[in-house]
């Protein structure tokens, strides 16, 4: 299919990451107290590092991002309601408060991203604000408050994160991490990392209503155009508006099926005959075309 040129792809609706690297991974493994006292030492230097937004699919080194304020330090660890570990005795070594082991379940591998500046402080695709400091992710398909185990396969860490938003909205990636959970898995200086997602509980991932996104165009007049086309043979489609930190896009999707596998079989067959690159969403209650994001 011919795409005009200003068709936006689908890896510019993703998450944005970072365009320069600036090396301070001696504060990777430094526990989160010592960094904000690092924080609280230096506030007559030049200040903590900051993220840049990129809008393709190359992946430029990251950037440390900045440390995490004192008052979210502990919210981060709340945001997921995991019982806090045991209080050690006197004289005991603190550990490391470990997520529970996930029940057999879903599972699903992948790749892993992490999104912080500029999403901080805005609306996430369940509706309430997106914290980076606090335990969550944006997944395309799990409904949103599902629990879920993610371990970095490089390294084994793992943490637990409760599902927020929609997304990432590229092929190559199955999850989008905060900041917070992308430290706690050592995520954050490599930007992208392979994972093993578990689902936590009793939920029933496949379970729903299913879309499949086709494309993504600045020009609504070009989504519109799209529409018109692929009308003649698929039913509904969706022009879902979103507003994002680099300006209005307007998804393309197309079909409500019910059941994920169904979804994906459907997405197959828009592949091999529009040559499209499918991407399967979760239809949201109340939400036209699967999410805000």
């Amino acid at each position: 299919m011919t795409i005009s040129p200003d068709t936006v792809s689908v890896s510019l609706d993703s998450r944005k990451r970072v365009s320069k690297q600036q090396r301070l991974s001696h504060f990777s493994h430094t526990p989160p107290f010592v960094l904000c006292a690092l924080c609280v030492l230096s506030v007559t230097s030049s200040g903590c590092a900051s993220r840049k937004p990129i809008a393709d699919r190359r992946q430029p080194p990251p950037a440390q991002p900045s440390e995490t304020p004192a008052e979210a330090a502990e919210s981060a660890k709340r945001a997921t309601d995991i019982p806090e570990a045991a209080v050690p005795m006197p004289g005991a070594s603190p550990k490391r408060r470990q997520p529970a082991p996930a029940p057999s379940g879903y599972t699903e591998e992948g790749n892993a991203s992490w999104y912080g500046v500029p999403f901080h402080g805005r609306h996430a695709s369940n509706g309430e604000v997106y914290d980076m400091y606090k335990l969550t992710a944006a997944h395309r398909t799990l409904p949103f408050e599902t629990m879920v185990r993610v371990t970095n396969l490089n390294n084994g860490k793992a943490t637990v994160v409760r599902i927020t938003d929609r997304g990432p909205f590229v092929d190559n990636r199955i999850i989008d991490l905060s900041l917070a959970a992308a430290r706690e898995v050592d995520a954050v200086e490599a930007g992208v990392v392979p994972v093993r997602v578990e689902v936590l509980g009793g939920v029933d991932p496949t379970a729903g209503f299913f879309t499949v996104q086709v494309g993504a165009f600045r020009d609504r007049g070009n989504a519109e155009r799209l529409r018109e086309r692929l009308s003649a043979s698929y039913s509904p489609i969706f022009i879902q508006q979103y507003d994002s930190p680099d300006g209005l896009f307007y998804r393309v999707r197309v079909g409500r099926i019910s059941g994920e596998d169904a979804a994906h079989q459907f997405g197959e067959r828009l592949r091999d005959r529009e040559s499209f690159t499918p991407l399967v969403t979760r239809l949201d209650e109340g939400t036209p075309a699967g999410g805000n994001r």
